[in-house]
């Protein structure tokens, strides 16, 4: 690896689970899905979830908006990154709260205009015989203080479910 490399790589690139890229900033993508789902009859909600995984020593991380529709199933855009840092378990469950939080955050506004539901989960256990539960307290915390619905596993879909299947 070259030393001229980011430890983080920018969360910029989004995709749909097809593999569509969207082109617009992740903001406008948003709210144009949520004109045209709130015009074709639907009540959302949005979840937001992010998960990791190590490979070749290179965390790979996965952070997702799932779109529900009541009772009409949903869909979800995913962005991926990497970082080539090392950190341990905890660090990076963290990590990975601090990204669905970016992103909660910079929607928040357009969700609340638009009186759709947000919640944040976090893969994180509360089993305290999970390994992922020494970071519960701080992301618990972490999101609430923001002010955001705050999920964990086993309720935490989008994050241990969603993303876990595209990192």
């Amino acid at each position: 690896m070259s030393n001229n490399l980011p430890d983080v790589l920018p969360m910029e690139n989004w995709r749909k689970l097809n593999g569509q890229v969207i082109e617009a900033p992740i903001k406008e993508a948003v709210e144009a899905t949520i004109i045209r789902e709130k015009e074709a009859g639907h009540r959302l909600k949005v979840c937001i979830g992010s998960d990791s995984q190590v490979r070749n020593g290179i965390i790979e991380f996965a952070t997702v908006i799932v779109f529900l529709r009541e009772k009409k199933g949903g869909f979800m855009f995913i962005n991926n990154s990497r970082s080539i840092r090392t950190m341990s378990l905890k660090e990076r469950m963290i990590s990975e709260v601090a990204k669905s939080v970016e992103v909660a955050y910079s929607l928040c506004d357009l969700l609340d205009f638009y009186h759709v539901e947000l919640e944040v989960h976090a893969d994180i256990n509360t089993d305290p015989s999970f390994q992922s539960n020494t970071a519960l307290k701080e992301a618990m915390g972490y999101i609430l203080s923001m002010g955001f619905v705050f999920k964990a596993k086993p309720d935490a879909f989008a994050s241990s479910s969603c993303a876990d299947k595209v990192v």
